[in-house]
């Protein structure tokens, strides 16, 4: 377990590693991800289906194959990242590579040709697999140096706060872009999330984004390589390299965890995918008030940054992500519940969009609360899988933890499209003012009991997870006795040399 290539961490050093200005940079590279998640989320389903006519079970399907595809190169990505032996290390070669071809592929998915529906259809699949392979190469690596930068049981949920709070920053910037600036109304598209020619000017900006963020973060972060664990050079086989990853991956509380997390998921993404199907059809909102909505929306990762840490600490990890579960479902399901017992305003009412704000403000932090404690849970298994296999696997472990945020963007608008087309038969391209009020409140019905089970499911995995803070703090203690004990390695040729007194100079950003 002793590595050599690793620079002694000082309390000076670890001081910065624990420090704000790190936890910021470690977390504003999630600002690339917020970008492709919103977009794939509230987005893809509705341009592909409303703004260009393909119908909505096609582009579920889509949506889901490509996720399929891309969940081979989510532990792919994880596993090479774990042994991978660079002067950068173990995890920015991937994450600087990322950058630009992630950004090039985000705007070929919003400008497609012209193609016939079938076209359209493989086009959008190798698209989104092209988009999420890119910023798998990014993500993993990048989520994984939460483990290198702290052991802290309670920090783990500080900096994972802070990457949930600029993801949500990052999906939400675009969403007030798109809604206030991009979405304009016009005498043939009176409804502006409606003409596609905002969606152009919204991937430029996507692309953009994308690209600063993930070099900013990679940038901020890489003074610290030095001070990262490299793992000893050795020759596997391919198969020795899959037998590992079972090894790995068949650890009790990570299948608990990744089961619950899988089906919340699917019932999250459900809802996101008909967000702007609910937003237009079901409460009449414009393009304009939308923005408005956004824009309250905001305070909703500040404050589960805020909460996440202390509920964590008191309660534990697992009942504070039980608990903020709950409460999530509950106020995200209110509004829509009440609306059907008419016991809520109707559409055009000055007071709904008061109400839906508050509502949704309060349910989507609670939720970030819940998946930043969820992924502070799924930090806490690499060392607890590291005493029973002797090796660190933090790209493996959030491999699974990428492709459940992408079950949100993937497997959801499966739900949904299959919801919409061969359940309620919701037309493509509808016009608000003409459509059925029948159809939308259907969708809604039909909304219900679907989520309602796969919470329920997700919920009874989640309470099986058995790793607490006295679990991992003797986790912890004894990898530092074995590490202590084991002897010294050779070290990786010509990589930290003995006259660099501080091999954080060479590096620094």
């Amino acid at each position: 377990m002793s590595d050599p290539l690793q620079r002694p961490i000082t309390p000076e050093i670890r001081r910065e590693l624990g420090s704000l200005r790190t936890k910021l940079f470690y977390g504003f590279g999630s600002v690339a991800f917020g970008v492709k998640d919103n977009g794939f989320q509230y987005f893809l389903l509705f341009f592909y289906s409303q703004v260009l006519g393909v119908p909505a079970l096609l582009v579920g399907e889509a949506i889901f194959i490509a996720l399929v595809v891309d969940a081979f190169a989510d532990p792919i990505v994880g596993q090479f990242s774990d042994n991978l032996r660079t002067r950068l290390g173990r995890r920015h070669p991937l994450m600087y590579a990322a950058a630009i071809p992630a950004a090039i592929a985000y705007y070929v998915l919003w400008n497609p040709p012209h193609l016939s529906q079938s076209g359209m259809f493989v086009f959008l699949i190798v698209s989104a697999v092209v988009v999420r392979t890119f910023i798998t190469m990014y993500e993993i690596p990048s989520s994984a140096l939460v483990n290198e930068l702290t052991p802290d049981y309670d920090q783990r949920t500080s900096f994972l706060g802070i990457r949930y709070f600029f993801g949500w920053m990052g999906g939400l910037a675009m969403q007030l872009l798109a809604f206030g600036v991009f979405f304009t109304a016009t005498k043939d598209n009176p409804v502006g999330q409606l003409n596609p020619e905002g969606y152009f000017k919204y991937s430029i900006t996507a692309g953009i984004l994308m690209v600063i963020a993930i070099f900013v973060s990679a940038r901020g972060t890489q003074r610290f390589v030095p001070y990262f664990a490299m793992p000893p050079k050795r020759n596997l086989s391919v198969f020795q390299i899959l037998k590992e990853m079972f090894e790995t991956v068949f650890h009790g509380s990570f299948i608990v965890l990744t089961i619950s997390a899988i089906f919340s998921a699917v019932a999250a993404g459900t809802l996101t995918a008909l967000n702007n199907h609910f937003n237009t059809f079901f409460w009449g909102l414009s393009a304009g008030q939308i923005f408005w909505f956004s824009i309250f929306v905001i305070l909703s990762p500040i404050g589960a940054m805020i909460i996440a840490t202390p509920a964590g600490r008191r309660f534990g990890k697992k009942r504070t992500a039980i608990g903020f579960w709950i409460l999530s479902t509950i106020f995200y399901w209110f509004p829509m519940g009440a609306r059907l017992l008419d016991m809520f305003p109707e559409n055009g009412a000055p007071d709904l969009l008061p109400l839906l704000v508050s509502f949704t403000t309060v349910g989507v932090t609670f939720s970030i609360a819940s998946s930043i404690t969820i992924s502070s849970m799924l930090a806490d298994v690499v060392e607890d899988s590291a005493r029973r296999t002797g090796r660190r696997s933090e790209g493996l472990f959030f491999a699974a933890n990428s492709f459940i945020q992408k079950a949100v963007s993937g497997a959801g608008p499966l739900v949904a499209g299959i919801l919409l087309t061969d359940i309620v038969h919701f037309p493509d391209r509808a016009n608000p003012a003409t459509l059925d009020p029948a159809i939308p409140k259907l969708l809604a019905l039909d909304y219900f009991p679907v989520t309602i089970t796969l919470y329920t499911i997700s919920l009874i995995c989640l309470s099986f997870y058995r790793i607490d803070r006295s679990t991992h703090e003797e986790n912890v203690r004894k990898l530092a006795e074995e590490a202590a004990r084991a002897p010294v390695a050779v070290g990786l040729e010509g990589l930290h040399t003995p006259e660099h007194s501080d091999p954080a100079e060479d590096i620094a950003p």
